[in-house]
């Protein structure tokens, strides 16, 4: 009886084990299903129409036609380049102006903390068009921001930097990429504060009994141990600011056009099917092989 009581004890512990093994994958089920249905299977059928060859009047037939995808690059390139280049200044611009705001929200703000949070993500609660239409009246010739700038000589840097043709802010790569700054800086504060937050003031106070600078502290202590915010916050900023084309099309001109503006015209003006479909897999290639390289680089561990 001893024998049987411990054989059942046991078949039941070992049966409750495998079913907790598999609840962690059952909860995992209506996720990995909504990015089967809505990520996996609309990239399969991206990459097959991006193979095909015909028109909108009689139709596309998939032919396997992998020129479009030399046509793409060599047609295109130089917005994908200007893409590329707009969506990296405007991370590198979103993390200076980001990290000192986090910073301060993780470990100054006091009771301010919820206040400022909310500050930084009311933007949001606003369209993404009405956001970036606004900076149009902020950079117009007629405001007190473009006055400002030609009585204080920044336009003429900005000419000299290439980013402006004269002496207005509007119209130009300065717009643009002032314009995917504002809009995508909260996803680079949001991840920045969530990893500032966490920081153990006792590791500062350590620094500074060991006779370091403020400088030596944050360069030993405070940047190292946010390195995961800052990893997440360029990525989050990065990849969708290269595949944007609103703020180019309102801000920019038609020297400033973004790979976005090319797919979109292509998609439902061109009515270019395949051509469209392969310019989206060449630039989320380029973004997962610099994604890729970045991670590797600031080493995966930062992403934990």
């Amino acid at each position: 009886m001893a024998d049987a009581a411990v054989l059942s004890t046991g078949s039941s512990v070992a049966e409750g084990r495998r079913r907790r093994n598999w609840v962690p994958y059952a909860l995992l089920l209506p996720g990995l299903l909504w990015l089967f249905v809505f990520f996996v299977v609309p990239m399969i059928t991206l990459a097959s129409q991006s193979l095909q060859e015909g028109n909108v009047d009689d139709g596309f037939v998939f032919t396997g036609n992998v020129a479009v995808y030399g046509q793409a690059l060599t047609t295109y390139w130089p917005q994908m380049l200007r893409s590329l280049l707009y969506a990296g200044t405007a991370t590198v611009l979103a993390l200076v102006l980001g990290y000192p705001l986090a910073y301060f929200i993780a470990q100054k703000a006091g009771r301010w903390k919820n206040v400022v949070l909310v500050l930084v993500i009311a933007p949001f609660f606003t369209s993404f068009l009405i956001r970036t239409l606004a900076w149009k009246t902020i950079l117009s010739d007629n405001w007190v921001v473009t006055d400002w700038a030609n009585k204080l000589g920044v336009t003429s840097v900005l000419q000299a930097l290439g980013l402006t043709a004269n002496d207005s802010l509007l119209f130009s790569p300065f717009a643009v990429v002032m314009g995917l700054t504002y809009n995508f800086l909260p996803f680079m504060i949001l991840p920045l504060y969530a990893t500032l937050e966490r920081l153990d003031p006792r590791l500062l106070e350590a620094a500074s009994d060991l006779y370091a600078s403020p400088w030596q502290t944050f360069r030993k202590v405070t940047w190292p141990l946010s390195l995961p915010g800052v990893v997440a916050g360029t990525l989050l900023t990065f990849i969708p600011a290269s595949g944007d084309f609103i703020n180019a099309r309102l801000l920019g001109n038609t020297q400033t056009t973004m790979i976005g503006a090319v797919i979109d015209s292509q998609f439902l003006r061109v009515l270019d099917y395949p051509l469209a479909a392969a310019l989206s897999f060449v630039l989320l290639v380029i973004i997962l092989v610099l994604v890729a390289s970045y991670v590797r680089k600031a080493g995966t561990e930062e992403l934990l």
